[in-house]
């Protein structure tokens, strides 16, 4: 299959519909997780690893409901405050903000394209806040703080292709997410 076929179809990505009471504690499961797995850089290493798939729990949770997931958002961001302060504005402007951006994306357009496309601007535009405006090394100490033009164009495109990946792993974290709601959370009459 090539990749302009598999970008360009729709997503086909719907979150099944639950009673507001099991969306509440799904986004606060998936807020506690989000939160240890972001902490997990503390560790360096493999836990920069675990670090990354924070993004993972937002996206499912903003796929549950867009309220839900800017609660799950927030509340990862208050958690973060209190275990690990230094990840916090790392959480706000990259992983979190592109998860919820994509869960949005998800909700709100039918193109793979939109979806990778709103994902790796926030991305983008979260690393660059982060880098020029707060003046934060996100990408590390060898990356200048000032204004250079070939590196927002090489944030803009590694954005869109980590954007990409995560679309893709999100697609499928949906499926397993609304089996383990449907077989845990809710009875059969």
């Amino acid at each position: 299959m090539r990749l302009g076929n598999l970008i360009h179809k729709e997503h086909m990505t719907a979150p099944v519909t639950h009673a507001n009471n099991v969306k509440l504690i799904t986004g606060s499961l998936l807020g506690a997780i989000a939160a240890i797995l972001q902490s997990a850089g503390l560790f360096g290493g493999v836990g920069y690893i675990f670090s990354i798939m924070a993004t993972g729990p937002i996206v499912l949770a903003t796929l549950t409901s867009l309220r839900i997931g800017f609660l799950t958002f927030t509340v990862t961001g208050l958690l973060l405050m209190i275990i690990q302060p230094s990840e916090v504005l790392v959480f706000l402007f990259t992983t979190g903000l592109l998860g919820v951006s994509l869960g949005a994306a998800f909700r709100k357009a039918k193109k793979q394209t939109t979806v990778v496309f709103i994902g790796g601007l926030a991305l983008a535009t979260g690393i660059m806040a982060l880098l020029y405006v707060f003046r934060f090394p996100v990408l590390g100490p060898g990356v200048s703080t000032n204004i250079n033009t070939g590196i927002p164009a090489g944030i803009f495109v590694f954005s869109l292709f980590y954007s990409f990946i995560w679309m893709r792993l999100s697609m499928t974290g949906m499926k397993y997410l609304n089996k383990i709601i449907s077989n845990t959370f809710l009875e059969e009459n």
